[in-house]
């Protein structure tokens, strides 16, 4: 007697595959963004506590030192102190609006850094950021997408060379391949490096960057090396909280080499940072895979049509000359004939499944249609974007 198979959630609910991966990562994020605001709150709430304590027990010692003052007075005072600190107007700081300060800024914009340092104040200057940021923007997710093409096939190319070189020690080559139909070129095309030696190179890469620039950045901006660090991390991820920012005194040594490398290292570390965090978003979904697999939870998979050489069998069509009893004979020999290499003729092919010409030239051109719009990327089948590269390069469509 079959033993019957036990039927997961996604089945119940009609999921396919990728949908319900979807659900499962907003469950995994959701959980992962509960605890991470429950950590950051035991981290950080102390501190916050006693810097509120400090900075009242400062305003109550000058209200103290100066009773007189009105209490009106000092709270616009204050307020302007504060408009002035953030608009940086307080200190020994650069200006903010030269053209190398707005070159700064437009950096940070289309990067999607934003470190909310300098901002627009004017309302013409905040129309402009709209417009001015949607382009910008737009045209930096296609640099980083260009760039980790090319950094991925770079990769992918040494790692091949790799795999061959061990080939060539371990004899392979020279002894199983003879027997084998295949090509070397043709096996070797089919090879793909691994997603996790990728992730490794990339992240080794990002850490250089990262150590680089932050022994220019701590000696320069008076910051410890982990501060540098900290500042790479959220500049190169494009967070951009805007707690460290360089570049913001009014004078350096060797000003112009300094923010010409402060240049370089943003791009060369948002590019490495920005690829890292795509191919680790493989790693991520193979451990949704792996956790759908241990829920058993038994998902319907999208049917890739797989087209027969010599026949043309429409899927609604398909089998109905098998229920007419009348023409047994008939369906029977043209359904053999299906099942081999024999070309049917058409008058046999139009017969059997009782349909016309002109139905059967409609349902062609559609499908040429959806074919033609399918190769020429009108459409969007499969994954796109960052995610369509790393299945190209890396073979993840098969994962």
């Amino acid at each position: 007697m079959p033993i019957a198979r036990k039927q997961g959630c996604c089945f119940a609910l009609h999921l396919r595959e990728d949908n319900a991966r979807f659900i499962l990562l907003f469950f995994v994020m959701t959980a992962y963004m509960l605890a991470g605001a429950t950590v950051f709150m035991f981290l950080e709430r102390d501190n916050e506590v006693e810097e509120r304590k400090k900075y009242n027990d400062s305003l109550n010692l000058f209200r103290q030192k100066y009773p007189k003052i009105n209490e009106t007075d000092l709270q616009i005072l204050l307020n302007a102190h504060t408009e002035a600190e953030s608009a940086g107007f307080i200190g020994n700081k650069r200006p903010r609006w030269d053209f190398s300060g707005a070159f700064y800024f437009v950096g940070t914009v289309v990067s999607t850094i934003g470190f909310g340092m300098t901002t627009p104040r004017t309302i013409g200057g905040k129309i402009l950021l709209i417009f001015y940021g949607f382009l910008g923007c737009a045209g930096a997710i296609l640099f980083f997408n260009l760039f980790l093409e090319r950094i991925i096939t770079f990769l992918a190319y040494i790692l091949r060379a790799i795999h061959e070189r061990k080939l060539r020690i371990k004899g392979i080559d020279n002894k199983d391949r003879r027997n084998s139909h295949i090509s070397d070129d043709e096996q070797l095309d089919t090879w793909k490096p691994s997603v996790y030696w990728v992730m490794l190179i990339l992240l080794l890469g990002a850490v250089v960057v990262a150590c680089c620039a932050s022994a220019m950045y701590y000696p320069v901006e008076d910051w410890t090396y982990f501060e540098a660090i900290y500042f790479c991390f959220v500049t190169f991820a494009t967070i951009g909280f805007g707690d460290y920012v360089v570049s913001q005194k009014d004078d350096y040594e060797n000003k112009h080499f300094y923010r010409l490398g402060n240049f370089i290292f943003i791009v060369l570390g948002c590019c490495c940072i920005y690829s890292l965090f795509n191919v680790t978003s493989i790693v991520i979904k193979q451990f949704l895979n792996w956790m759908i697999s241990k829920l058993n939870c038994h998902c319907r998979r999208r049917k890739r049509s797989r087209g027969r050489r010599n026949a043309i069998t429409p899927r609604h069509l398909n089998g109905s000359a098998r229920h007419k009893k009348s023409e047994k004979t008939d369906s029977d020999s043209d359904s053999d004939r299906r099942n081999s290499d024999e070309m049917i003729s058409m008058k046999d092919f139009l017969h059997t499944n009782k349909i016309s010409l002109a139905l059967m030239q409609k349902q062609l051109w559609e499908t040429a249609q959806r074919g033609q719009m399918s190769s020429h990327g009108g459409g969007f089948q499969g994954p796109v974007g960052p995610m369509a590269i790393l299945d190209r390069k890396l073979g993840q469509e098969d994962v």
